[in-house]
């Protein structure tokens, strides 16, 4: 069994990430772990949500801290980590209502085997996002992405090519190489822990999880 499980259906789950994030039918560049494609998911709701004609980093960022806080938030000292959220909160801009609503099905699916119903949420929207007009990546997130793509430590096989696969520390650490932008400007001075996370994105212990 590969990475990604079963190969029949591996290449349908990625087909939509394509070079540039343009939505046109170029050749794929990369794949991405499920956590961190539930995470442009929700970037994408977020940007349809602002009538956004792009996905900025802000959003992917926002969407990776709704689908996979509890393994980011190792690269924060515990103090600082209530500042991060706060920050990470504000980029969501969504109602008190729907942050406790996303929250409560969090923290209840949180552990358990099951899909959590967070997911099929996510899913179901995905569908919907899909048969509007696609969103474009911004110029900074197509850089972010890009990056990833020349780090990243694992490749996949797809259509007879060997592609890289996204995780979502490579996608994180890339962000905080943005020097120079406001983003990653923030990260650091909320005591990201940079090597810390360069470890784990360019020498992870295992394969990325699917």
């Amino acid at each position: 069994m590969g990475l990604f499980g079963r190969k029949s259906d591996a290449g349908a789950r990625f087909r939509n990430h394509v070079a540039g994030g343009n939505g046109d039918t170029e050749p794929v560049s990369h794949r991405m772990t499920l956590e961190l494609a539930r995470a442009e998911t929700f970037a994408a709701m977020l940007a349809h949500s602002r009538a956004s004609r792009t996905i900025e980093v802000t959003d992917l960022l926002a969407g990776m801290y709704i689908c996979n806080w509890d393994r980011l938030s190792q690269y924060w000292q515990e103090e600082d980590r209530e500042e991060v959220e706060t920050w990470l909160r504000g980029i969501c801009r969504i109602s008190p209502q729907r942050w406790h609503f996303w929250m409560e099905y969090y923290d209840r699916e949180r552990g358990e085997v099951k899909q959590p119903r967070i997911l099929s949420l996510l899913r179901k929207r995905r569908k919907e996002i899909v048969s509007e007009k696609p969103l474009r990546w911004s110029a900074g997130l197509a850089a972010v992405v890009k990056q990833a793509e020349e780090i990243a430590p694992f490749r996949d096989r797809m259509e007879g090519r060997a592609i890289p696969i996204l995780t979502s520390e490579c996608v994180l650490l890339c962000i905080a190489r943005s020097y120079g932008s406001e983003v990653s400007q923030k990260l650091a001075q909320m005591g990201l822990d940079a090597t810390k996370l360069e470890q784990s994105a360019l020498f992870p212990r295992r394969g990325p999880l699917t």
